[in-house]
């Protein structure tokens, strides 16, 4: 059943019961299936007070006869002074992994709460959240959805094929049914409606995007990707290995290991300059293999350990392109640190300062210490979610099927096919795991045409792979989602057509 309960005298009562009626699930560690929870608060939001209802729940997954094989945890806000929802935005917010919870965003980006940490993302104790004055919820509804295996999303049917849901393409389909359901319960097909995912979220909602449009006649206004995937582009061999350097000089400007003549110059000036070397000289000389001369190669190694912060030995020693592992280890090897995968700008410690790999990602291993603890408070004590199931921040979704990626041409099929539908990308310089320059080079060729280029757009940020625990860009990010959404709804009237 699903219960929507808003008075707060009955959500008193209500409470009581419904924990009464899951006190055996929860015993036995086991799922809710259809069940919600509301409750009402406020926030202020770039200084304006903005009322809102939070539902925490479960929603089904059905299998092709009906049944209800798992179940989805999700954590809905909706502003509770909008009347008419007709042009309100819903934005469905995915995270990634695969086999990553909803946290992540959650209660460090779009939602009106967010994490407790230091202005450059660090943790801090006591662990917890508090009121986000950059959330978009003052311009659009949020449901953040975790599927199965993350949170407290669960198969609830262990004699279902697994195959049903960890792939690519299974994946896209099943949430497809999900959000169709979740949108008519809630009563918003007349809504614009968006889709946001973070790292792998970005290849599920670019699947999902086609899958929506093309099997449930579900048609958006816009995709956000945050530090997006390769969406199933080519870019083995030489363009692989060399559009990290921009990420590589980017990192090694942050940690002042460039040379002075670079290290001077702000960054903004220094990353054109070395996408340029990358496109034009860079991937070029790679392409040669072992037949480049002998004066091209010294040449090339010179420039790239000019703009990576890493000596021209060790770059020729390694053909030419070094590795983002080798990186991470070796950047500041002569300090005895290492530099975060997920965002550089954290360091690390590692057993021996030898070797070509570092022994953990300091960033990842920061953001554990703090989201993990922040979201269990917050869910159990402050929104009432009674269980005993662990919150899985990470879930088990092995093995996973990736085979038939083709989430950006199904992303470039949806964009032909509908007018209305805008896409921005949004990364991190310092993010060594999808870095930026790639995520640059996966929206040029989205589109080979580029007949589509005009609906989409970049926007880069001095942080890692969230950028948005950076408080600075915690602000610029979200306000740069609040110009997209208000520049993807038409006019009144508009019609959709070219």
């Amino acid at each position: 059943m699903l219960i929507n309960i808003r008075k707060p005298l009955l959500l008193t009562v209500f409470m009581l019961f419904s924990f009464s009626v899951v006190a055996q699930e929860s015993s036995e560690r086991t799922s809710k299936i259809d069940w919600s929870n509301t409750t009402e608060h406020q926030v202020t939001i770039k200084g304006e007070r903005v009322p809102y209802t939070t539902t925490v729940g479960n929603q089904p997954v059905w299998n092709e006869d009906g049944k209800a094989v798992a179940s989805l945890f999700y954590t809905y806000y909706e502003r509770s002074d909008v009347n008419d929802k007709t042009r309100r935005p819903l934005v469905i917010s995915f995270n990634g992994g695969p086999g990553s919870a909803s946290v992540w965003m959650h209660i460090g980006y779009t939602g009106p709460k967010k994490l407790k940490i230091d202005d450059e993302g660090f943790p801090i104790q006591p662990y917890g959240v508090e009121d986000n004055p950059h959330s978009i919820l003052d311009v659009a509804d949020i449901v953040f959805v975790n599927p199965v295996n993350v949170a407290f999303s669960r198969i609830l049917d262990e004699e279902t094929d697994r195959s049903m849901f960890f792939g690519v393409n299974a994946d896209v389909d099943y949430l497809a049914d999900w959000i169709d359901t979740f949108v008519s319960r809630q009563d918003r097909w007349p809504s614009p409606k968006y889709l946001i995912g973070e790292s792998y979220g970005t290849t599920r909602v670019s699947g999902l995007a086609n899958r929506l449009q093309s099997s449930h006649w579900m048609y958006l206004n816009g995709v956000i990707l945050v530090s997006p995937t390769g969406l199933g582009i080519e870019r083995s061999g030489p363009v692989g290995d060399a559009t990290p350097l921009p990420y590589f000089a980017a990192t090694a400007w942050y940690h002042d290991a460039l040379d002075n003549s670079l290290q001077q110059k702000d960054l903004d000036d220094i990353l054109p300059e070395v996408e340029e070397f990358t496109i034009n000289e860079y991937i070029p000389a790679l392409a040669k293999g072992g037949f480049i001369s002998d004066e091209e190669r010294d040449e090339i190694a010179e420039k790239v350990s000019l703009y990576s912060g890493i000596s021209k030995q060790a770059i020729l020693d390694r053909n030419l392109s070094i590795s983002t592992g080798f990186f991470w280890k070796e950047l500041l090897r002569d300090e005895g640190l290492t530099v975060g995968r997920l965002d550089s700008r954290y360091r690390g410690i590692d057993r021996e300062n030898g070797g070509e790999r570092y022994d953990f990602d300091p960033a990842l291993t920061a953001w554990n210490h703090a989201f993990t603890p922040a979201i269990n408070h917050y869910l159990r004590d402050e929104l009432g979610y009674e269980t005993d199931l662990q919150y899985w921040t990470f879930g088990p979704v092995h093995p996973w099927d990736r085979s038939g990626n083709n989430t950006g041409e199904n992303l470039r099929s949806a964009m032909a096919e509908n007018p209305f539908l805008h896409v921005m990308t949004q990364s991190g310089y310092y993010d060594g795991g999808t870095n930026y320059f790639d995520a640059k080079y996966t929206m040029w060729h989205t589109d080979p045409s580029g007949k589509l280029k005009d609906r989409m757009s970049f926007k880069g940020y001095r942080s890692g792979h969230m950028m948005y625990l950076r408080s600075e860009d915690l602000a610029t990010s979200n306000e740069d989602i609040r110009e997209f959404i208000r520049n993807s709804i038409p006019e009144e009237g508009m019609p959709a057509k070219y």
